[in-house]
């Protein structure tokens, strides 16, 4: 990852507004509004969320150490390019990560939690059934909160929110892919099992595998055609 360089004027910006059009330009980036690459205009970013450019520029600060904005010397900023070879690469470190929370959620799941991923699942299986991709990608990402929440380990749910905002662009095209979700459906419906089973080695298997395929789908994305 690139070395920010640090825009000046970010220590006297109050904390609550800078976190505020973070978020919001956050949200933006992984909706889709700014594609990668795209320039991060200040004036245009002050216009639009009302606020000062020591306040834009202390929040695209935040977002580049999230690696979700590049600052290029004498072009201002960017909307971060992740390759899908760095994809790969996080997605390594969150099979990792979330292997350990999926055994943790095995641990500590309760009656009223597994049948919310019960219910998840169930969700799942309508939206494969009736080939609702956009649905299906909606409750993919509310089963890994689920169990992120589940397990309630802040440390790497907070890597781990980093890791994904950076992949979420590739997330999404993966679940497009003809096929795809009905490929991923049996290993969700896998690490529920396990999870609500409260057997955290089969939990933390589970995920491994799921994430492993996601590995292999992404490696299949990056093949020439």
């Amino acid at each position: 990852m690139p070395v920010p360089q640090s825009p000046p004027g970010t220590s006297r910006v109050p904390p609550d507004a800078r976190l505020e059009v973070a978020g919001a330009v956050r949200a933006a980036i992984l909706h889709g509004e700014y594609a990668p690459g795209q320039r991060l205009i200040e004036a245009d970013l002050c216009e639009r969320y009302g606020t000062s450019r020591f306040i834009v520029r202390a929040a695209l600060q935040d977002l580049s150490a999230q690696g979700l904005v590049e600052f290029r010397r004498n072009r201002g900023a960017r909307v971060r390019e992740i390759s899908v070879g760095e994809a790969i690469e996080i997605t390594e470190v969150r099979k990792l990560l979330e292997g350990l929370q999926a055994a943790r959620a095995a641990e500590r799941v309760t009656a009223a939690e597994a049948t919310a991923l019960h219910g998840i699942v169930t969700g799942m299986r309508a939206a494969v059934s009736k080939g609702e991709l956009l649905r299906y990608s909606d409750l993919n990402a509310s089963l890994h909160a689920a169990i992120r929440d589940i397990a309630a380990h802040e440390t790497a749910a907070r890597l781990l929110r980093q890791l994904r905002d950076q992949t979420v662009r590739h997330q999404f095209s993966l679940s497009l892919v003809p096929g795809r979700p009905a490929v991923s459906l049996p290993q969700h419906e896998a690490i529920v099992a396990a999870v609500t089973a409260h057997d955290p080695a089969a939990a933390e298997q589970a995920m491994h595998d799921h994430l492993e395929s996601v590995i292999e789908a992404l490696q299949a994305l990056a093949e020439p055609r």
